[in-house]
């Protein structure tokens, strides 16, 4: 399906500015909001960082975009949605990467005790070191 019909599905205006933030964040990878911005800018030119928060909070909202939250760290979006995956964290440097859940439908996880929720869904982040952090501690360590 293309951005413009997802807008519209999730009742969203077809804008440059949308439809470039779709594309940033699909290209990207688990972008926070500056790294947005620039990539909006760079595609559509003018456009006001406020009106870069209200689109993805829209979006994500709408289901389009996914945000995650790693503690410390800015709110990130990436556009894979709706399937049960988990994230991977680096320490030192903060990259993020997708890890598939190891049961594949929602939620993957139970807790030891539902408190009467219905759960629907588990949001895991595993916290460690980059291969590349990992590299560089090595070299240091010579």
């Amino acid at each position: 399906m293309e951005d413009e019909d997802r807008l519209r599905q999730a009742g969203l205006r077809v804008t440059a500015a949308r439809l470039a933030i779709m594309q940033t964040v699909r290209e990207g990878d688990h972008l926070d909001v500056e790294a947005v911005y620039r990539g909006v800018r760079g595609r559509v030119g003018q456009v006001s960082l406020q009106a870069v928060y209200d689109s993805l909070h829209s979006m994500h909202r709408g289901g389009l975009l996914r945000r995650i939250e790693p503690a410390g760290s800015p709110a990130r979006y990436e556009a894979r949605v709706g399937d049960n995956h988990h994230h991977l964290v680096c320490r030192r440097c903060g990259k993020v990467t997708d890890v598939d859940c190891a049961v594949g439908h929602a939620p993957c996880l139970d807790p030891a005790s539902d408190a009467g929720y219905l759960v629907d869904e588990a949001d895991v982040i595993f916290w460690g070191m980059c291969p590349d952090c990992r590299s560089q501690d090595a070299e240091d360590s010579r």
